[in-house]
């Protein structure tokens, strides 16, 4: 539209000059056909008109001595003429005396005996344009390309929505009963084609994280399940032997399940915080310090072996950063033959905390799996009574939290579970207390 409009305005000022030029010369022709009539005569009183709108001819005295019939016996159309060696000069005259509307007048010498005489010649003033014509000719041009350009635009903008429109029909009828379905990829339009090929990544990601979130809920109903019908039927049957029944074991045994009950929902309270990114409490943290103190706090039945290193500093939530570490503990306590090794490290610009045990390990094939929500392995390390399968999925969560990493690596012997936290830059603020390495034995 602007290129059309720009031609428009370009072929217009071509017009207009060449109109202007046109002017000019029937001005001069004019000239050319009255000058020698004034030198030589006979001059006739009453002038042929030819293409000009009006002549005159006033002789030194200032008389009209000859003019077109529109000005024969008026005064002179105008009183001007050139000041200089031109023997031409022109104005615009709005309107010329004797004359109608806006002219150019040009006025030109013609050197006699007697004197100057001037002859005037008028013409109609040209506008930027040109001519009607010309206007006319240029817009309707101008509408005639823009509705041919518009056409064209539609039907191809029609053939490029064809396949947004396959695309929406698609997504439409995608419910999470139909997520395998995916849109149709145009071989056309490489924009069109990308955002297709984007639309079905994201359907991959979101089918996936709907059958993951499928599998977390089947095997969370059936954690939640399991106390719960151990714990009704314990009670069903106290219900029908009441004085046959051992009611404080069998007490036991339901708070037992109780207990089970609520460390699993609680996990997944703190699972439903990560997953919707609730903000971290984050300050400057010791994190062999960190580390000392709960090992401290805590007693173990297997002999832990310290290995922390003061000085390792990372913003942190304390409360959380304390979770992973008495998830790894629990963890490894479960699996360990004897002893735990806990260590605390600077490495470049990470901090590192290790968790050993010497148990019999997880194989390399179970190293990520481990740390999906309600695992189950057929190895060792399968999930005891005592745990919800929710732990080191926990872990991770907080550690990726935290811009970190929580993996499993090679050791000589058992697991090693190596979490990566970013240390805090610039000078440590964090408190600085005596640490100590050694064994702790627990009972």
């Amino acid at each position: 539209m602007l290129l059309c409009i720009g031609v428009s305005l370009l072929f217009l000022l071509f017009a207009g000059n060449k109109e202007a030029d046109g002017a000019q010369t029937r001005a001069t022709a004019a000239w050319n056909r009255v000058v020698p009539l004034i030198r030589q005569g006979p001059l006739p009183s009453v002038l042929t008109q030819g293409r000009v709108e009006a002549i005159q001819v006033v002789n030194s005295r200032g008389q009209v001595v000859a003019a077109t019939p529109q000005l024969v016996g008026k005064p002179p159309m105008a009183d001007f003429h050139s000041t200089n060696s031109n023997v031409r000069a022109a104005r615009v005259l709005c309107p010329p005396a004797g004359l109608q509307g806006c002219m150019t007048v040009a006025s030109y010498k013609v050197y006699q005996p007697g004197g100057v005489w001037l002859l005037y010649v008028a013409v109609r003033v040209v506008p930027w344009y040109g001519s009607t014509t010309a206007l006319l000719l240029a817009i309707g041009v101008s509408l005639l390309v823009t509705a041919l350009m518009t056409a064209w635009s539609f039907r191809d903008l029609t053939k490029a929505m064809a396949p947004v429109n396959a695309i929406r029909a698609e997504l439409a009828e995608i419910t999470a009963t139909a997520l395998d379905r995916r849109v149709p990829v145009p071989r056309k339009y490489e924009e069109i084609k990308w955002l297709a090929e984007t639309v079905n990544d994201t359907l991959d990601r979101l089918e996936g994280a709907y059958q993951q979130l499928r599998r977390f809920t089947s095997d969370a109903s059936h954690d939640l399940r399991s106390p719960i019908t151990a714990m009704r039927a314990q009670l069903e049957e106290a219900l029908m032997h009441p004085q046959g029944t051992d009611w404080p074991k069998m007490t036991v045994a339901v708070l037992a399940g109780v207990d089970r009950l609520q460390a699993i929902v609680s996990d997944l309270l703190t699972l439903a915080r990560l997953d919707a990114r609730a903000p971290l409490s984050r300050e400057p943290t010791d994190l062999g310090q960190l580390v000392s103190a709960e090992l401290d706090r805590r007693t173990y039945r297997m002999m832990i072996v310290k290995d922390l290193r003061q000085g390792v500093v990372i913003d942190c939530d304390r409360l959380r950063i304390t979770r992973v570490l008495v998830n790894l503990l629990d963890n490894a306590e479960r699996h360990a033959s004897s002893q735990i090794t806990v260590t605390v490290l600077a490495d470049g610009t990470d901090a590192v905390l290790e968790v050993v045990d010497d148990g019999a390990g997880v194989a390399p094939e179970h190293r990520e799996i481990v740390f999906d929500r309600f695992t189950r392995l057929d190895a060792s390390r399968d999930r005891d009574a005592g745990g919800t399968g929710l732990g080191l999925a926990i872990a991770r969560e907080i550690a990726e939290a935290h811009g970190g990493t929580l993996t499993i690596q090679d050791s000589a012997r058992g697991a090693r579970f190596v979490m990566r936290l970013p240390r805090r830059r610039g000078r440590q603020d964090a408190p600085k207390v005596s640490g100590h390495s050694g064994k702790l034995g627990g009972s």
